[in-house]
């Protein structure tokens, strides 16, 4: 692959116990066949995906649990992790999983302890139960790697001023936490957005955050888009015309429970239709290490919304 071909970085949310059992050894299968790179970032402690339903009010939960098959994707047993079910705490019962991502060559990194405990206090939650959740995620992973961890892609890109903090003291030099402004059809409303760091409190944060910059399957399935209804039969061209219109970066974000379950044949067409556009298929650490001397914007943090999502999300030139 041409070294100076654009990149297509490809960020892997592993939000389940579901998730880490099954769907990453089939997403390290596609992968691998085709020779592409690509960050795992796990959910290391217990699996609470039954505490979703407590998202039940917020605007747009039920529309999009009807558009994407949420029990389809995660199995009636998750969403009852929680609930009418224990929780399985994932990185006890999958250490070996996820040593085995490590030990096929890919980047691994931190999604989050308690991926529904983070998704929904997060972004109103203080110093120090933000530092606790951090640390808790920080000695797992160590505890399942044998070394500290370097990187984070926040659950929901949900986030506060204290998480920014902590990546700094923690050493790290690039996540993954937001997002970048979308419009109706997923294109970028601002074709500049990427890579850039933080201003948190006045000061300017040494990590660097790479932007989610394409829509996720869960937000374009069963929407119309330009009058025709997006379905798991042409949502992979929708997205393959996002991005042919020109070489520039993106970073793109799946989840081992739709693109390593269900949905993995949609996955493996847009591998073939990025490389046939002539993307590199990256890691973050791909992605860090091309632009790691570029001059970066530093921009002050805030929230937006993306299109076909509930609820507001960390994003590039959002509203603080």
């Amino acid at each position: 692959m041409d070294a100076t071909a654009p990149l297509l970085t490809l960020k892997i949310d592993v939000d389940t116990y579901r998730g880490t059992r099954f769907g990453v050894r089939h997403l390290v299968r596609m992968l691998r066949a085709r020779q592409a790179n690509a960050t795992f970032l796990f959910s290391l402690g217990p699996d609470h995906t039954g505490w979703a339903l407590r998202r039940a009010l917020r605007p747009g939960f039920f529309s999009k649990v009807a558009r994407t098959s949420v029990i389809g994707h995660y199995g009636w047993k998750t969403l009852m992790y929680g609930t009418l079910l224990p929780g399985p705490d994932i990185g006890a019962r999958c250490a070996g999983e996820l040593r085995a991502v490590r030990d096929a060559g890919f980047e691994c990194g931190i999604h989050t302890w308690d991926h529904a405990l983070w998704q929904d206090n997060a972004a109103a939650r203080g110093d120090a139960w933000t530092q606790a959740q951090m640390d808790q995620a920080a000695r797992r992973y160590a505890a399942v790697f044998g070394v500290p961890p370097h990187t984070h892609g926040a659950a929901g890109w949900q986030m506060n001023a204290a998480a920014f903090a902590a990546h700094d003291t923690a050493g790290y030099l690039y996540a993954s936490d937001g997002r970048a402004a979308l419009d109706a059809r997923g294109a970028l409303c601002d074709p500049g957005s990427g890579p850039h760091r933080l201003l948190a409190g006045g000061r300017l944060l040494r990590c660097v955050q790479l932007p989610t910059t394409l829509p996720t399957l869960d937000e374009l399935l069963g929407r119309e888009i330009d009058g025709r209804l997006i379905t798991a039969g042409n949502v992979a061209g929708h997205l393959l015309s996002l991005t042919a219109a020109g070489p520039r970066d993106h970073v793109y974000t799946l989840h081992a429970e739709l693109e390593g379950q269900k949905l993995a044949p949609v996955f493996e067409r847009l591998l073939d239709g990025w490389l046939a556009q002539g993307y590199r298929l990256a890691s973050m650490a791909d992605y860090y290490e091309k632009i790691r001397h570029a001059p970066l914007p530093a921009l002050p943090w805030g929230w937006g919304e993306v299109p076909g999502r509930s609820g507001r999300v960390l994003m590039q030139g959002g509203v603080p």
